[in-house]
């Protein structure tokens, strides 16, 4: 029987979107609500679960697959999401709970975080993804309210919180054996991608919030995603050799948050989330489209192909209900005197005329100089 047939489906619904096996859906890029335009083993003698939990490192986990094992086996944890995760664990064990975290898994990596047999009452997980994707994709839902930290943690008590620590929801889940005798959790979404596809999806999201079009994220490689990916890479200066390394997803996501050299960029130094819109004028027409959304303390590097000879922006400041921010009683924005079509939507109109009675808004864009090749745009709060 194949590992496919022999995966037990597991639903976390603290681990969402699409925790489950389901035919592939390629997933769409909304503006409004999604980022851009958008192991040495070891045996060891037997210790008590809480013991081992504080001597290794934290997990996440979706779904498992069973097999046959040996008497010792480590837990290991592979991420088939899109998505960079750090991830925790809890082990409830003689009505004990103990927590860590956190512990990162690019996508289509393996991680062993527990090393050795491990028996408790129960294990429990949570995940987050990494703050460059803005608010977290990963619904939690967890019925367990455990104490975790914002940075690397061990709390041995963690269902009362102290001083530095917050609830997160853990969802309990029962580990099962992989063919190689290791107890194996995949973390996967509803597209189903295996390693190579959420390695792919997991470059094509990052490079969707850099600003780059790709076309659909959905782990399918194509002319688009190359040509987004190798101009990204030469925007911030990194070789081509670097997407065989091991390190290519963190240093992508440091660069996907730094200003490119070239081309625009937009960096949000607010305390609110910003939605942004771009329009060139090639002479012929003037393409405007949105929305791209700059989470705060980050920065975004819009997609502005060939070379126009114009280039307007608009951004604004919202809440998390996507609502307009004012301060004194005025929204905070940042454009000018050009006026160009947007809608609420993910846009991309070339007619500039006749906002209105297209079911657009009339909206005052500035222009951004772009003679030295380069322009970075700081949006700041009066």
């Amino acid at each position: 029987m194949s590992e496919h047939d022999q995966r037990k489906k597991v639903v976390m619904p603290g681990l969402a979107p699409g925790i489950h096996d389901a035919p592939r859906v390629a997933p769409h890029v909304d503006g409004r609500d999604k980022p851009g335009h958008d192991e040495a083993r070891t045996r060891r003698r037997r210790r008590s679960p809480l013991t081992r939990l504080l001597m290794t490192l934290p997990a996440a986990a979706v779904s498992f697959v069973f097999s046959s094992a040996p008497a010792l086996a480590d837990l290991k944890i592979c991420n088939r999401m899109s998505y960079v995760i750090e991830a925790a664990i809890g082990i409830d064990d003689k009505a004990a709970t103990a927590t860590r975290g956190w512990f990162r898994i690019d996508p289509a990596t393996c991680r062993v975080v527990v090393q050795g047999t491990l028996t408790a009452d129960r294990i429990l997980l949570h995940a987050r993804a990494l703050g460059v994707y803005g608010a977290s994709p990963i619904p939690q839902n967890g019925n367990d309210m455990l104490c975790v930290a914002q940075d690397n943690f061990v709390i041995a008590a963690a269902r009362q919180c102290r001083s530095g620590q917050t609830q997160a929801a853990f969802t309990q889940v029962t580990p099962t054996q992989a063919d190689d005798g290791n107890l194996v959790a995949y973390l996967a979404e509803d597209s189903e991608y295996d390693d190579e596809q959420a390695r792919l999806a997991g470059i094509q999201r990052l490079l969707v919030i850099a600003g780059y079009d790709i076309g659909a994220i959905d782990g399918v490689d194509g002319p688009k995603t190359q040509a987004a990916l190798a101009a990204f890479l030469k925007s911030r200066g990194l070789s081509s050799d670097l997407v065989s390394s091991p390190n290519f997803f963190k240093t992508m996501v440091d660069a996907a948050q730094t200003p490119s050299t070239s081309g625009l960029t937009w960096c949000n130094d607010t305390a609110y989330k910003v939605m942004a819109a771009v329009a060139t004028d090639d002479g012929k027409s003037v393409t405007s489209r949105g929305w791209y959304r700059i989470d705060p303390k980050t920065c975004l590097h819009p997609d502005v192909s060939g070379q126009p000879k114009q280039v307007f922006s608009f951004a604004e400041a919202v809440d998390a209900d996507n609502r307009a921010v004012k301060l004194k009683d005025k929204p905070l924005n940042w454009g000018g005197d050009k006026q160009l079509c947007t809608r609420e939507t993910k846009f991309e109109t070339v007619e500039q005329t006749d906002c209105g009675a297209r079911g657009f808004a009339a909206t005052g864009f500035g222009a951004v100089d772009m003679s030295s090749g380069g322009k970075t745009l700081r949006f700041a709060a009066p």
